[in-house]
């Protein structure tokens, strides 16, 4: 069996990231398995647009496209989705590359027709060139990066983590896109989660779909300076909160919080007692980290109970939306 067409999607809104897109789409042209088409997606910024449509105006298979829809990730991602004509669409963020054989372990997956979403393992690059000491390795999704809990190897899961990650074209026609309303927006808070909801109703849509992390399928992403402190690690933690009451309230907690209440009760205790040793035994940022985490429990909490107080007065509603295709084959 022959390896699926990908076409791979960049979201981008801002030029201060202009060296960081010019590198993701060259990390896309460099991949062992080529990929069909690179769509960059630019979110409401007439600017960027133009500065990029000139840039690739030459480039066969780099497309540059406006959001079709409302500011945001969602809609940039659906706008990708309905414009590409891949059999898979994989989805890289603006400020990642993504290492030679990415695209390759996607497309080793999808041989089984079950499959119908495929992510990897994304790696920090933090701006400072290490990770800060009180940083716990449990709350790396803070920075948009796999955290440690989550399993090795090539493993079944409930949902991929949207800066890594791709999709068969027909989970989107059983399921639909992405729901605006829950992710992020341009540089407002920062919320997430949209591709959690949009995996647990693929799966409600499809029950024999089989969703994959494969971690050999890496890309490296950037952390800018401003996401090293704690305020912003306090803030990401509660917005998730906000975020995860959404979901919950969308697909139901048993679903919507199924991951986390592992990640809560075995992942993150454990994370604190290694903190706490590593405290005794005068290794630097032990009780930092121990501290960290018991900090982003309790916000996250926070974040999750306000959420659900707005979901229950209807005070926050998404939308999901159809995929109409124009350019599929």
């Amino acid at each position: 069996m022959s390896d699926p067409d990908i076409s791979v999607v960049i979201c981008v809104y801002t030029e201060d990231r202009w060296e960081d897109i010019l590198a993701a789409v060259s990390s896309v042209a460099a991949q062992s398995c080529p990929a069909r088409e690179t769509l960059l997606v630019v979110d409401h910024n007439a600017a960027l647009l133009d500065r990029l449509a000139k840039e690739y105006k030459e480039a066969d298979k780099v497309r540059v496209l406006a959001n079709a829809g409302p500011r945001g990730l969602s809609a940039g991602r659906n706008t990708g989705i309905a414009a590409s004509r891949g059999e898979v669409i994989a989805f890289l963020d603006d400020d990642a590359v993504a290492e030679r054989d990415w695209l390759r372990h996607f497309a080793a997956a999808y041989a089984d027709p079950r499959v119908m979403a495929v992510g990897g393992r994304t790696v920090p690059i933090w701006a400072s060139g290490r990770r800060p000491a009180w940083f716990p390795e449990e709350f790396d999704w803070v920075v948009g990066c796999t955290y440690k809990g989550l399993p090795p190897g090539l493993v079944r899961v409930r949902n991929v983590l949207g800066g890594n990650a791709s999709f068969r074209r027909t989970a989107f026609d059983a399921a639909g896109g992405f729901a605006t309303g829950i992710g992020r927006d341009g540089d407002k808070r920062p919320l997430g989660c949209e591709e959690t909801e949009l995996c647990i109703r693929l799966t409600r849509a499809r029950p024999d779909a089989v969703l994959l992390i494969d971690d050999r399928a890496v890309i490296h992403h950037r952390v800018p300076e401003a996401r090293e402190h704690f305020g912003y690690f306090r803030t990401r933690s509660y917005a998730e909160g906000l975020s995860k009451a959404l979901v919950a309230r969308s697909v139901g907690a048993d679903k919507g919080l199924e991951s986390e209440r592992r990640y809560t009760t075995r992942v993150l205790p454990a994370g604190v007692v290694r903190g706490l040793r590593d405290a005794a035994l005068a290794r630097p940022g032990g009780a930092g980290r121990a501290g960290a985490i018991v900090a982003g429990v309790l916000t996250a909490a926070g974040g999750y109970v306000v959420g659900s107080v707005r979901a229950r007065r209807g005070g926050a509603t998404f939308q999901v939306a159809r995929i109409e295709g124009d350019a599929h084959g």
